[in-house]
């Protein structure tokens, strides 16, 4: 494919802090930016991520931050105007405003990024969605999704998406890989906390923490309310940053996925922690979601888990030849599957179609 222009709005690139996001749009766009494109990601300046900035000048295509929608209109105009394609993602502040703004004057290709789709579409449903609203689904070429399966289908035939794909989180193989450091944990999580997914952590990780205390554990990630009773041992990292997480994930024996309820509802929705942890070659405990399967072969490439009692059946029976093997497997399936380079070819086969018979 020739070199596109390709402007993606999204909510950060230079701060991981309390977000999956930035690690998302990172590997992407440098996969972009070395298969030739020529790729500007503006993101808006807000102060809780400029007091968390791990990537201030990400060292592929360009960013640029924007401190108003004024600003952002002033500066980006003629990008958004001139580029091939635009690529407005979920969760941008007043996104509904950008949406509407980009969609209009935009004249390539434009996209909804949604890393964030079943939580949206609840948002959606009842009324409370900052930065989408039904009327402006229709106006986007194309609707990217985190999820695949049947939400593809409501997408386009209920909320009127023209085009709606499976968009699926990504790993970057650079930055996420096997690391040779002794064992600090039995069973580690990563993930910002969130109300929906606080019981399912406590069912998988706190409760067979408290029922072995001889064992090790680890959560790490922000936000977590002052009201959690955190076991003796289990070890709280506040903010890990994405530096940081191939060492985390190789110090543990068994790392655990915990899956956002709406997420669950809505199946087929693999979270990026799930496949940044394969990739580094740490064997998954991971709830069970509808679609699960098609990602990862439960017991040969991924252990799933209901309670406490499967995790410490896990912890106790599963032999270091076998968690080798599952660790392995799931990477090898990963890197064919699911890298930052499948979804640039992914976006790339999207639009071609589009940019050839001019914008609809």
């Amino acid at each position: 494919m020739a070199p596109l222009r390709i402007v993606v709005l999204g909510l950060s690139i230079t701060s991981s802090w309390g977000n999956g996001h930035a690690t998302n749009f990172r590997g992407l766009l440098r996969a972009l930016t070395e298969r030739g494109h020529d790729v500007l990601f503006l993101e808006r300046d807000v102060p809780w991520y400029a007091e968390h900035r791990d990537l201030p000048e990400p060292p592929f295509g360009r960013t640029r931050l924007y401190g108003s929608l004024d600003e952002l209109r002033d500066d980006s105009a003629a990008d958004v105007r001139d580029a091939d394609v635009v690529v407005v993602g979920s969760y941008v502040p007043d996104g509904i405003e950008v949406g509407r703004w980009a969609t209009a004057t935009a004249t390539g290709v434009t996209a909804f990024y949604d890393i964030d789709t079943p939580v949206t579409l609840a948002a959606l449903e009842r009324g409370e969605c900052e930065y989408l609203v039904p009327g402006l689904i229709p106006r986007f070429d194309l609707y990217l999704s985190f999820t695949g399966g049947p939400v593809l289908r409501r997408l386009e035939e209920v909320l009127g998406a023209p085009r709606a794909r499976a968009f699926h989180c990504l790993v970057d193989p650079d930055g996420y890989a096997p690391v040779d450091t002794p064992a600090r944990w039995d069973l580690g999580y990563l993930g910002t906390y969130s109300p929906d997914r606080q019981p399912v952590l406590d069912r998988l990780l706190l409760q067979p923490a408290r029922q072995l205390p001889s064992a090790r554990f680890t959560v790490a990630g922000p936000q977590y309310p002052e009201s959690v009773a955190w076991p003796a041992n289990v070890e709280r990292i506040q903010h890990l940053p994405p530096a940081a997480h191939r060492e985390f994930y190789g110090a543990q024996r068994f790392t655990l996925n915990v899956t956002r309820a709406d997420m669950v509802a809505a199946g087929w929705s693999p979270s990026v922690r799930l496949f940044e942890a394969a990739a580094c070659g740490v064997p998954i405990v991971s709830d069970w979601w509808e679609g699960l399967d098609h990602f990862f072969r439960p017991g040969t490439e991924i252990l799933v888990a209901a309670d406490a009692g499967d995790v410490l059946r896990i912890l106790d029976e599963v032999d270091d030849e076998r968690r080798a093997s599952i660790a392995a497997a799931a990477r090898e399936r990963v890197l064919a599957q699911h890298t930052a380079e499948h979804r640039a070819a992914e976006l790339e086969a999207h639009v071609a179609p589009l940019l050839r018979a001019g914008r609809p």
